[in-house]
């Protein structure tokens, strides 16, 4: 799979200079559990949840597994959050310009999935959308409807939410790729939107 070779790549000039690291790292022990996830992702995808409803921006009710047959770019956002999720929402939408024919044709789909759906209704959603700018058709907003839903989506996707001083969240930011057989198959770490499309545009041979 040419997504799987792309990010391997970086993973071999990573390991080109690691060997240094070893002795001070116990042979790489002391690494992130993140870091190991995402790199045995790219030999071994995780397959997402079969059922997880999903409410979206306009109030209609979607199945996560509906979305099958498409890429699936998606990003964990609470829609009071001023840093982090402003970020994503600005990639998004770069993403929508960078991608704008394969999202028309329905082979990619922007999915943004609140992680506090008691406050995150369809109308916050919606302005959460505009708010970033979102044009076109192709971009969700959603939230799950349930609490065994919501666990589910942060077990396989590996979403870490801390409540913060301020009311809100400290969690982690990223883009999540799924393949059109509903495999997880890659995270990459928000900045660099171009990096996103140019390998998403590789696996639909463009």
């Amino acid at each position: 799979m040419s997504i799987q070779r792309t990010l391997l790549a970086s993973v071999i000039v990573a390991a080109a200079g690691g060997t240094i690291l070893m002795g001070a790292t116990d042979r790489f022990q002391a690494f992130t559990t993140e870091t190991a996830r995402r790199v045995a992702l790219r030999q071994h995808p995780v397959a997402t949840p079969a059922v997880v409803m999903l409410e979206t921006q306009s109030g209609a009710r979607i199945n996560l597994a509906d979305l099958r047959g498409q890429w699936l770019l998606i990003d964990f956002i609470y829609t009071r959050c001023s840093t982090s999720c402003v970020a994503l929402g600005d990639e998004f939408a770069q993403l929508q310009d960078r991608l704008g024919a394969p999202l028309a044709r329905g082979s990619v789909r922007l999915l943004s999935i609140s992680f506090d759906p008691a406050h995150d209704t369809p109308a916050r959603l919606a302005t959460y959308l505009q708010r970033s700018r979102s044009r076109a058709a192709g971009w969700l907003a959603a939230r799950p409807v349930t609490p065994e839903g919501l666990a589910q989506i942060k077990r396989v996707f590996g979403i870490t939410i801390i409540p913060n001083a301020q009311g809100g969240y400290t969690h982690n930011a990223a883009i999540h790729i799924v393949d059109p057989r509903g495999r997880l198959v890659a995270i990459l770490d928000r900045g660099n939107p171009g990096r996103v499309a140019r390998i998403l545009l590789r696996e639909l041979g463009q």
